[in-house]
C-alpha cells in the first residue's frame, strides 16, 4: 500500500490528484505552473504534500503525467527543424495534403504551411510495390545527396516516409541505419514505425508531427524524471497517451506522437469516471484551463475515440480521444482590434506573466479579468491560495478597452465574456452536429479551474439540460490521469476483400498482434496485473474512399467465420449511415487490436446528507446579463445532498470557482456533484 499520484501540468497551473491506496481517500492541489523553470512545480507540490498531508516521496507507488507539452509545441510552431526523405517523384506529399481547405465556407481559407517547408524535401531513388514487394533498394548516390543537402539546410532530425512502407518498412530501416552511421547526432524517424497506415499523406504527417516534438518532449520528460528523482520518488512515471491510456517515459520518448493529446485526454477519462461512478449517462466534458476550452462526447462513461483529430492546424491520424478544442481559457486576451472590435484570444497570458488581476506581470486584460470585473470571483484566493486576486489591477486593464470602445468598464467586461462563450459555441454546436447530438439530452461535466465559471453561459446558449459540476472539478485531468488504463493500440494493414481468402492471413495477423501486444504491456511496461483486449476493423465497401472502424470478436477470426465479419460491418455500415448492400462484398483494410491492463481506482463515495437549511457565507454585488445583482456566495464544503438554490448564485472552493447564472436553478446529488439545471436558452439582458 502506498500513495498513487497523478499530475497535470496546464498553461496556467499544475494540479495534483493524490489516491491512498489504503483509505481510498484523495488529495488535491494546485500550484502555478513554470515555464521558465520546468520540473519546479513538481518539486513544489511534493513538498507542500510531505509538509500538510504528511505524504512521503518514498510512499508514493505510482506516478502518472499529462502534459501539452507536445502540442504546444505545435500549436507555437516552435518544434525542431526537420528534413523529409521520400520516394522519388513523391516529394510534394506534404504540399498536397488532401486538397481539403479548412473552413470550408471561407473563402479567404487556406491550407496551413507544413512543417517541413518543400527546400527540406529530399527524394530517395526506392520503389516498393503495393504488395509490400522490395522493387528497387534504397540507392547510395540518392541518399548521400538526400544527407548532404539536409545538413547544409539545418536540419536536426530527418523523417523518412516511402511509398507503401505501411506494407514493408525495409527501405526505410535501411536509409534510417545508414542515416545514423553516417551522421550520429541526427534523430531520425521511420513513418512505418512510427504508426503503419495506408495512405501517404496521413502516414507522413504523423510521422512529422512526431519528430517535430520528439526532442522536446524527450528533454523535457528526462528534466521531469530528474526532478522526480531529486525528491525521492523512485517509481519510474507513466505518461498519459491520447488515446486515454498511459505508457512508460521511455516509450514517450521514442513515440512523442502517442502524447501530443495527453493532458487534453487525461481530463476526458476522468470525466468519465466520475460520469460512471455517479450514473451520468449523457454527458458533454467541458475542460476549460487558461488556454483552451475542450469538449468530448462521453456515453454511459465512455470516451468516444476516433482518428484524425486537429492538432493545431494538423491532422494526426493515431487512436485518439475524441476532443474539440477552443482557443478560449480563463487566460485568453482580450483586445481591439484595427476596426474598432472586441476580440478574444486565440492568445492567452498563461501563468507568466498571466491575468493582470494574479499580479505577476500581465499587462492586458483577459477573461479571468472580467469576471473580476464583473464580480464573480475575487472573493477569496484562487488556487489553493496560489494566487490572491487584485480587482484594481482587472479595473484598469478592463478599462483601457472599455476606453478605446467607448463603454462601461462593466459592460466591456460581460462583452469579453459573451465573445468567448460565442466563439465556443461555434466549434461546440459542430461537434454536436458531427455526433448527431440534441443538446437538451445532455448536460456538461464542467471541470477544469475555468470550467465551472464559463460552463453556465455555454450550457445557456446550446440549450442543453444543465452542468454538473464535480466535487474537485479543478483538478480532475489530474485525477484523470491516475485513473487511466495502461493501454496501447497495435495495427496491421491487409487490404483484402472479406472472402474465404482473408481466413488465413487475418489469423495470422491476430496472432502477430496478439505477440506485439502482450510484450509490450508485460515486458516493456512490466505490467503484472488483469488485462483486457479489443479487436476492431477498419473496413469499407470497394469504391468508398474511407473506412469505418468495426468491432470484432476474435473468435471469429480464430475459426475463420468470413461470414460474420461481413455481417459485423454491414450492421455498423447501417448504425452510421442508416443503410448498407448486404450483397456487396466488404473490404478489411486494416487489423486493430487494443489492450489494456486495469489500474487501481479511487471509490467515490456518497456524502452525507443535509441535516440543516443551507445558508450563504455572504452576500454579494455581481453584474450578470446586463445589471448588477445581489448574489449569495456558498462554500462548496458547506454543500451537502439535498441542499438546493436558485440563482443567481456563486459556489466558492479551492480549486475553482462555480457561476450559476439568474433563472438556473442548483442541487446536491448523493455523491456532492452540483446540478445546474439551465432555463430555456435566452439572450444576454433578457
Amino acid at each position: 500500500m502506498g500513495y498513487r499520484i497523478g499530475v497535470d501540468i496546464g498553461g496556467s497551473f499544475t494540479d495534483f490528484a493524490v489516491l491512498d491506496e489504503a483509505s481510498s481517500e484523495v488529495f488535491t492541489l494546485k500550484v502555478l505552473s513554470r515555464p521558465d523553470a520546468p520540473g519546479s512545480e513538481i518539486t513544489k507540490g511534493l513538498e507542500t504534500f510531505a509538509e500538510r498531508d504528511g505524504i512521503r516521496a518514498e510512499d508514493v507507488c505510482y506516478f502518472t503525467h499529462g502534459t501539452t507539452v507536445g502540442i504546444n509545441a505545435v500549436i507555437q510552431r516552435k518544434g525542431v527543424r526537420l528534413g523529409l526523405l521520400t520516394t522519388r517523384h513523391f516529394e510534394d506529399v506534404l504540399e498536397l495534403g488532401r486538397l481539403k481547405i479548412h473552413p470550408i465556407h471561407n473563402l479567404y481559407g487556406r491550407r496551413p504551411d507544413p512543417l517541413i517547408s518543400r527546400d527540406r524535401v529530399f527524394p530517395i531513388d526506392e520503389r516498393i510495390d503495393s504488395e509490400g514487394q522490395v522493387l528497387l533498394p534504397a540507392q547510395l548516390e540518392s541518399m548521400e545527396q538526400a544527407l548532404a543537402a539536409s545538413q547544409a539546410k539545418g536540419c536536426e532530425g530527418l523523417v523518412i516516409s516511402f511509398l507503401n512502407a505501411y506494407r514493408n518498412g525495409a527501405n526505410e530501416q535501411a536509409v534510417k541505419a545508414w542515416v545514423q552511421q553516417q551522421a550520429p547526432g541526427m534523430a531520425v524517424f521511420c513513418a512505418s514505425e512510427i504508426w503503419p497506415i495506408i495512405r501517404e499523406y496521413e502516414r507522413t504527417t504523423t510521422a512529422v508531427i512526431n519528430g517535430y516534438v520528439q526532442p522536446k518532449v524527450s528533454h523535457y520528460l528526462t528534466s521531469f524524471e530528474q526532478a522526480l528523482a531529486a525528491q525521492g520518488v523512485t517509481v519510474p512515471p507513466r505518461i498519459t497517451k491520447s488515446n486515454g491510456g498511459v505508457m512508460s517515459a521511455a516509450q514517450a520518448k521514442a513515440e512523442s506522437v502517442q502524447m501530443i493529446l495527453s493532458g487534453t485526454a487525461s481530463g476526458v477519462i476522468g470525466a468519465g469516471f466520475v460520469a460512471r461512478s455517479c450514473g451520468y449517462g449523457r454527458i458533454l466534458s467541458l475542460d476549460i484551463g487558461g488556454t483552451s476550452a475542450d469538449v468530448a462526447v462521453i456515453h454511459d462513461g465512455q470516451a468516444q475515440y476516433g482518428v484524425g483529430e486537429v492538432v493545431g492546424e494538423f491532422q494526426i491520424h493515431i487512436p485518439s480521444v475524441s476532443v474539440t478544442s477552443v482557443g478560449q481559457g480563463g487566460g485568453s486576451i482580450a483586445w481591439v482590434d484595427a476596426h474598432g472590435v472586441l476580440k478574444v484570444g486565440p492568445d492567452s497570458a498563461g501563468s507568466l506573466p498571466g491575468p493582470a488581476c494574479y499580479n505577476r506581470g500581465g499587462t492586458r486584460a483577459t477573461v479571468t479579468d472580467a469576471f473580476v470585473v464583473c464580480g464573480v470571483i475575487g472573493h477569496s484566493q484562487l488556487g489553493y491560495s496560489a494566487v490572491q486576486v487584485d480587482r484594481a489591477r482587472s479595473l484598469a486593464v478592463v478599462g483601457e478597452l472599455a476606453a478605446l470602445l467607448k463603454q462601461d468598464v462593466h459592460e466591456t467586461a460581460e462583452n469579453i465574456i459573451r465573445i468567448a462563450t460565442s466563439e465556443m459555441y461555434a466549434d461546440v454546436s459542430a461537434l454536436l452536429s458531427r455526433f448527431g447530438i440534441d443538446p437538451r439530452e445532455y448536460h456538461f461535466l464542467a471541470f477544469g479551474g475555468a470550467g465551472p465559471m464559463m460552463a453556465s453561459y455555454l450550457a445557456r446558449e446550446l440549450n442543453l439540460q444543465g452542468v454538473v459540476v464535480p466535487l474537485v472539478p479543478g483538478v480532475l485531468s489530474a485525477l484523470g490521469g491516475l485513473v487511466a488504463d495502461v493501454r496501447n493500440d497495435f495495427i496491421d494493414t491487409l487490404y483484402q476483400d472479406v472472402s474465404p481468402a482473408i481466413a488465413a492471413p487475418l489469423q495470422a495477423a491476430l496472432d502477430g498482434l496478439r505477440t506485439r501486444a502482450e510484450q509490450w504491456l508485460r515486458v516493456e511496461q512490466a505490467f503484472t496485473g488483469e488485462s483486457t483486449l479489443q479487436c476492431s476493423a477498419d473496413m469499407r465497401y470497394r469504391g468508398q474512399s474511407y473506412e469505418i472502424e468495426t468491432p470484432l470478436e476474435p473468435a471469429w477470426i480464430e475459426r475463420g467465420d468470413v461470414a460474420q465479419i461481413a455481417q459485423a460491418f454491414h450492421r455498423e455500415h447501417a448504425r452510421l449511415f442508416g443503410h448498407h448492400d448486404a450483397q456487396a462484398v466488404p473490404q478489411l483494410i486494416s487489423l486493430r487490436l487494443v489492450i489494456s491492463g486495469a489500474t487501481a481506482k479511487p471509490v467515490i463515495k456518497p456524502i452525507g446528507k443535509a441535516l440543516q437549511p443551507l445558508q450563504p457565507r455572504q452576500q454579494i454585488k455581481a453584474f450578470m446579463d446586463g445589471q448588477w445583482r445581489t448574489v449569495p456566495v456558498y462554500v462548496r464544503e458547506d454543500l451537502r445532498e439535498g441542499h438546493a438554490f436558485t440563482g443567481p448564485a456563486i459556489v466558492m472552493q479551492n480549486d475553482t470557482t462555480t457561476t450559476v447564472l439568474p433563472g438556473m436553478a442548483v442541487s446536491v446529488d448523493s455523491f456532492g456533484n452540483l446540478l445546474i439545471a439551465c432555463a430555456p436558452a435566452a439572450a444576454f439582458g433578457e
